[in-house]
């Protein structure tokens, strides 16, 4: 869709179930509890409303603590996918030297590793992620790669390629009656930018950008038609980038899947549940004492009663203090191993249907030594699911390196022959120097690599002239120089 229409419905129908996916998807990795109690306290399916964080009778009680316990497991899946993805910077390389520094310069100064670790986080929680390259004189002169929300995005495709984006955001100073609500459309060439006044289920009337201070800064960098800017370029300024294909809730559509759409919710529920009920059983456990009736102070009349739960005496007996009852000890079993066990199994089958090795978060090891063989083993699925969502990232981080040095040459003026880099993933297993050594020996023995080849294994970021000076320095040192003819032969 282009721009809304005035007094379109807002969200657009074709989009409000994606964005209540979104919704939940974003309560369970935001790990706030009370965002989590909004959206199954107020979900319209009645099942739903009968989930732990969904009991109404908790918020009734203000008197009590609540004692629900939330597990972050979805956040901890959310930032291992991002870990498996950009712990380690990829490599993103083009042909030109001149381009390739200032392409560097880029990445360097927008802590490209740092956006791109958030962005990986944010896609695995909520199915994808946008990634945008825009520009503020004002603030520096150079482009800006940038994160955008797919729940503030309305994309618009074509084969399944991203043809057009709107992001849109809700202002300061909106109110129950009355909501801001800006509009950003990237479109080959241009960027369009819209204000809207409306309201929270309709995006209202299209007035200028100067009716609101967020907006008014803007006017300033418009072309004469005084709603676009020019980019310069053919490419699209943003792209899309899904945390995992296909999506099963809305099948040939080119929105991704979040790693909680297995879905896992019952298990981050139960989870939950689990952790709620050991801590139950740790608050029952606390020794209370039972005494007659005669050993607790009288409050005074009128006073009434009153109940405290961290008090060591808890209850009382109608009986006289010298009928021989005396003081009884009351305190239950915590069932520690049951809850430890049910706890562990949930974590690892949750961890197991969003494509990630137990052993990514701490499972299955219990403290026993392993080989490296076994290590690879274990974390196999994890390696699997960061090679498939590495291709996915390989084509958008490509795209916005490229768009972002055609911007510093079209905008700021800089010398370099713009081009579309390669992005390299690594294989993501960091060895040992042990495994390394070993793994360089049996080639050795075999007769299957070369002394160049092993000097690259164990050095990978050294150049060619480095590499060679090595191999010269160990063919020397160990004698297996080629000797040179005419130093051996005396002459005629």
């Amino acid at each position: 869709m282009a721009l809304p229409d005035q007094g379109a419905a807002w969200p657009p129908p074709a989009w409000a179930p994606i964005y209540d996916a979104m919704r939940v998807d974003d309560a369970w990795y935001s790990g706030d509890r009370q965002r989590l109690a909004r959206v199954y306290g107020n979900h319209k399916r009645r099942t739903e409303r009968r989930r732990l964080w969904g009991r109404k009778s908790f918020e009734h009680r203000q008197d009590r603590r609540d004692n629900r316990l939330h597990v972050p497991l979805a956040g901890d899946i959310a930032s291992t996918s991002a870990d498996l993805l950009f712990a380690d910077m990829p490599t993103i390389k083009v042909e030109d030297a001149a381009t390739q520094e200032r392409l560097d310069q880029l990445l360097d100064e927008g802590r490209a590793q740092q956006v791109f670790l958030g962005a990986a986080e944010q896609a695995a929680a909520l199915s994808g992620v946008f990634l945008r390259v825009t520009w503020d004189r004002d603030l520096i002169d150079r482009p800006l790669l940038t994160v955008m929300q797919p729940d503030g995005a309305i994309p618009e495709y074509r084969f399944g390629m991203l043809r057009a984006v709107s992001f849109w955001r809700e202002l300061d100073g909106s109110t129950e009656s009355t909501v801001w609500r800006h509009f950003e459309r990237h479109e080959p060439g241009r960027i369009v930018h819209a204000l809207y006044e409306g309201t929270g289920d309709n995006v209202g009337r299209r007035v200028p950008l100067t009716e609101h201070p967020d907006t008014a800064d803007l006017v300033d960098d418009l072309d004469r038609d005084g709603e676009s800017t020019a980019t310069g370029i053919r490419d699209l300024t943003a792209a899309y980038v899904p945390n995992m294909l296909p999506n099963r809730l809305h099948r040939g559509s080119p929105i991704g899947r979040s790693d909680y759409a297995a879905p896992i919710y019952d298990l981050f529920d139960s989870l939950d549940e689990v952790w709620t009920s050991w801590m139950r059983d740790i608050r029952l456990a606390r020794a209370r004492l039972i005494v007659p009736d005669g050993y607790l102070r009288n409050e005074g009349p009128g006073k009434g009663a009153s109940f405290d739960d961290d008090r060591e005496v808890w209850h009382s007996l109608k009986m006289p203090p010298n009928e021989g009852a005396g003081i009884t000890l009351n305190q239950f079993d915590i069932r520690v191993e049951e809850h430890r066990a049910t706890a562990e199994a949930t974590m690892r089958q949750a961890a197991q249907a969003a494509g990630y090795s137990p052993q990514s978060f701490g499972l299955d090891g219990e403290g026993q030594p392993v080989t490296a063989t076994e290590v690879d083993s274990r974390d196999a699925r994890s390696m699997v699911t960061r090679r498939k969502k590495a291709g996915y990232w390989r084509h958008g981080v490509a795209d916005m390196c490229h768009v972002m040095l055609q911007l510093d040459a079209q905008l700021f003026g800089n010398k370099i022959m713009p081009a579309r880099p390669r992005v390299e993933f690594g294989d993501g297993v960091a060895e040992s120097a042990e495994q390394t050594a070993t793994t360089l020996d049996l080639l050795n023995r075999a007769g299957a690599v070369s002394t160049a080849t092993k000097v690259k294994i164990l050095n990978p970021e050294w150049d060619d002239t480095t590499v060679k000076a090595e191999v010269r320095a160990i063919l020397a040192e160990t004698g297996a120089a080629a000797p040179d003819p005419v130093g051996v032969f005396p002459l005629g």
